[in-house]
């Protein structure tokens, strides 16, 4: 039940507590102390849950205390201890690395027990530490500013004598101060629970990591949990998640069988459910381990693939032939061929089997693949397919670009994302009738993920970019980037015009089918944000930012990254935290990593590399980046990196997670882990051993979410390693594909569907000049010629500057049915009803009379 708990925090952050039987109740100093910790950790209550709070008696508001501020300590990263090498970092990190090196290895080599120390030639200040046992002097190496061993950076245990308190160095300067996130009172945790679930199963993106876990944490709590499941779950990864739940442990008088029968309705899915149950990926993008399962449910699975369309059923099959093969293990085709015989069909041509017409099994198939020529042929002794795929390769190499398109037009998924090829076929400027008719029947058929992708690439197809590279991002359990040279030409200007029209008009006839507003609330600062792609390997995150997004640096002169992991028992594990930086022309100009701990006069400054991790403590690196001192050297891109260095995967750590804060530029600071100023926490997880999360622009202090896995190099991770023209060239590709647009932004799907739903749509814009934009649909306006209108910023029918833009639009909503979609939670229309979406918290919250909505939930609105 925490756990569910917890995942509503952080998704609606409501707080549960059962109302108490104190009369009138109070705010004693109980009550203040909670509301004092909370705020310190960047969270304050509602009117409604101080309430609630204030009636209970002393002993349930301490059980609510613990349990409050250790669910939002949790969720910021502020529950685990922090302590970096240096424990008095930034004042007392060495300012050249290269000495403090070599005095370390001079000691390592040459120091013996009993000896004077080889350092300082003082007696009998030598002594081993634990549970390295290196020798070390306590006069040349500081015990009150390190935490692990002065010569390997390892752990030391908490009660060696070589640990002396740190020595105070100043009070650090206040926090700089950050979003606040309102608590609200939750009431029902199973009705809460169920929203949330049922938004994620009608989402139409696959889930990432985050809504994976927090669907299957939520799903008992819900009717899905007791096979109650939607008339439709549209991700096919989605719903074999909750299927594998519901086989593993299914509710007393569920009909499984009826309900695998009704929802698998493809080869694919089957095989997604047999991962699912071995704990695999339901993606299929890793391979899978198929564990035995019950013959009953063999059976039910061999009869839904015995139901199939068999040309969809081989085909199905041929995609994933090595899982297949693998499953096939498990569900012994063979065993009783005669009462699935579709099935043995598939799988006999996956396994190319030997056919033997004397046998009756070789008859039996033989028999069976005659009856489906359009999926098979038999050709001596093995049967064959003969599928859709081959045929739509054949045109495409072949240049006929009028089959090709009646071809994919018969798959409309498959028809969007060939659209560039299929255009570059064309040798005139007008659309050939086949593509043309392909897109008016397929569109309406085709999912959201493909139509916004196939938009966002064509619409900067015109552009000559030659000279350029194009960056690809393979399916994988993390997400990883591969860039080539462009060498594609340029496509007519009035071919890609015929296709965005016709995408970007099913994208509006889509959204018009909801229900009205009576007004659009805009922030313009929605262009800078990416719709969400690949989500089902993004980084579970603090605040969801979809990849290839850029924003505003937090504000306070220090950007402060961090990195924390605990290793597994048994096994040491050093995690690196580096930053490499560039010139405006990426030229490498330096890095702050464990080799060189400051760069410039203090412009980055780390705080020392630990080498092990053992629990409970675990270890903590930071770095401290002052953007105006690095600004002023010249450096003009960060990159930081994290690497594992002695290659052991993240996915093996317990507890691996990174991120940023904002501190102050001025005055003291120390090394304290305050959870009042982290803005962005990460985890680090999967296959990986070397992480990109970010680019930061430092003269324009910006942050590119990057959210990428790199490739080990050679068995040892470092900046240095890696090449600074290397890592120069991946940072500056994925710099020059995210800021190219050729992604569609949340920008764009708020114009849309504010210009589907309502005829009055209000802008707030912060470029220059703060100003509130009015648009009023006129009378012969199209949606669409309405849509380009409001997002070109121009020709407003009201321009209202030297005003608070925020304030205005919430006067101008108020009392209204509104579509709100802002990047900051700004905006606070008093009694306004609809829908709200916003990335980040601000000053305050919409009033809770707006559904809140995420990026992935408008995905959802065009089905």
């Amino acid at each position: 039940m925490l756990a569910a708990e917890s995942v509503l925090l952080r998704r609606d952050q409501t707080v549960y507590v059962d109302r108490g039987s104190e009369p009138g109740g109070g705010t004693g100093p109980a009550l203040r102390r909670l509301e004092a910790e909370l705020l310190g950790r960047g969270h304050v209550v509602s009117a409604q849950l101080h309430e609630v709070l204030a009636s209970l008696d002393s002993e349930e508001l301490a059980a609510a205390h613990i349990r409050t501020v250790g669910l939002v300590d949790d969720l910021l990263g502020s529950d685990r201890t922090h302590t970096p090498l240096f424990r008095r970092f930034p004042r007392t990190v060495p300012r050249d690395t290269e000495a403090l090196y070599v005095d370390r290895v001079f000691a390592y080599l040459l120091q013996q027990p009993d000896h004077p120390c080889v350092l300082c030639g003082e007696a009998r200040t030598v002594l081993p530490v634990s549970p390295c046992a290196h020798l070390v002097c306590r006069l040349c190496w500081d015990g009150s500013d390190y935490a692990g061993c002065p010569l390997c950076h390892r752990r030391i245990d908490a009660d060696d004598p070589f640990l002396r308190p740190v020595r105070a160095v100043g009070a650090a300067k206040a926090a700089v101060p950050g979003p606040l996130r309102l608590l609200r009172l939750g009431t029902a945790l199973a009705a809460d629970a169920t929203s949330a679930v049922d938004a994620l199963l009608a989402r139409r993106t696959p889930l990432s990591p985050q809504d994976r876990y927090d669907l299957v944490t939520l799903l008992p709590l819900t009717p899905a949990g007791r096979g109650l499941l939607p008339e439709d779950i549209p991700v096919r990864e989605t719903k074999a998640l909750v299927l594998g739940a519901l086989v593993r442990e299914a509710p007393p008088g569920l009909p499984l069988r009826d309900l695998l029968t009704e929802r698998l309705t493809t080869a694919t899915d089957v095989l997604r459910l047999l991962a699912v149950i071995g704990g695999g990926d339901a993606g299929l993008v890793t391979p899978s381990r198929f564990t035995n399962v019950p013959r009953s449910l063999r059976r039910d699975l061999l009869s839904v693939l015995d139901g199939l369309p068999t040309p969809f059923l081989v085909e199905d099959v041929l995609r994933h032939p090595t899982a297949w093969k693998q499953a096939a293990e498990v569900l012994h085709p063979f065993e009783r061929h005669t009462r699935h015989p579709r099935a043995a069909l598939a799988f006999a041509v996956l396994r190319d089997t030997p056919v033997d017409p004397g046998t009756a099994f070789g008859a039996a198939l033989l028999g069976t693949a005659a009856g489906y020529p359009d999926a098979v042929r038999a050709t001596g002794t093995r049967i064959r397919p003969a599928t859709w795929s081959g045929r739509l390769e054949q045109a495409l190499a072949e240049g006929d670009a009028g089959r090709a398109s009646a071809l994919a037009g018969e798959r409309p998924g498959e028809l969007v994302r060939r659209l560039d090829v299929l255009l570059r076929l064309h040798t005139g400027d007008v659309l050939v009738p086949e593509l043309a008719s392909a897109l008016r029947r397929g569109l309406p058929k085709v999912g959201p993920g493909p139509l916004l992708s196939a938009l966002g690439a064509l619409r900067v197809r015109t552009e000559d970019r030659a000279g350029e590279r194009r960056v690809f991002f393979p399916r994988g359990d993390v997400t990883r980037a591969l860039s080539v040279p462009e060498r594609r030409p340029a496509l007519p200007t009035s071919l890609v015009s015929d296709v965005v029209t016709s995408l970007e008009g099913e994208l509006l006839r889509r959204f018009a089918a909801g229900e009205p507003y009576e007004l659009s609330v805009l922030d313009a600062g929605l262009a800078d944000l990416v719709v969400p792609f690949t989500e089902r390997t993004a980084a579970k995150a603090l605040v969801t930012v979809g990849r290839g997004s850029t924003q505003a640096l937090p504000e306070g002169g220090v950007l402060r990254l961090f990195l924390h992991w605990t290793e597994p028992q048994g096994n040491r594990t050093d995690l690196d935290l580096s930053v490499a930086f560039f010139d405006a022309g990426w030229k490498f100009t330096g890095l702050c990593d464990y080799t060189n701990l400051v760069h410039g006069r203090d412009a980055a400054v780390h705080s020392g590399d630990l080498t092990s991790a053992p629990a409970p403590l675990g270890a903590t690196e930071y770095v401290d980046l002052d953007l105006e001192r690095l600004a002023r050297r010249g450096d003009v891109y960060a990159v930081p990196l994290v690497f594992s260095f002695n290659n052991i995967p993240f996915e093996e750590l317990p507890d691996a997670f990174a991120g940023f804060m904002a501190l102050p530029a001025h005055g003291p600071r120390d090394a304290s882990y305050d959870p009042r100023t982290v803005r962005q926490r990460f985890d680090l997880a999967g296959d990986s051993k070397v992480c990109l999360p970010m680019i930061v622009d430092l003269g324009r202090r910006r942050a590119l979410w990057t959210d990428i896995h790199l490739p080990a190099t050679g068995g040892f991770q470092s900046v240095r390693s890696h090449g600074g023209d290397d890592l120069a060239m991946v940072a500056a590709d994925l710099w020059q594909q995210f800021t190219s647009g050729g992604r569609v932004t949340l920008w764009d799907l708020s114009v849309w569907r504010a210009a589907a739903l309502s005829s009055q749509v209000a802008v707030v814009s912060r470029e220059a000049e703060p100003a509130l934009l009015r648009y009023r649909r006129r009378p012969d306006e199209t949606a669409a010629a309405f849509a380009v209108r409001v997002s070109s910023l121009k020709d407003a029918e009201e321009r209202h500057e030297h005003v608070d833009p925020d304030a205005a639009a919430a006067g101008l909503a108020a009392g209204r049915r509104i579509f709100l979609a802002t990047v900051h939670g700004d905006v606070q229309p008093p009694g306004a009803t609809g829908t709200a979406y916003r990335l980040f918290p601000g000053t305050g919250e919409a009033p809770r009379t707006l559904t809140r909505v995420t990026a992935g939930d408008l995905l959802a609105d065009l089905a």
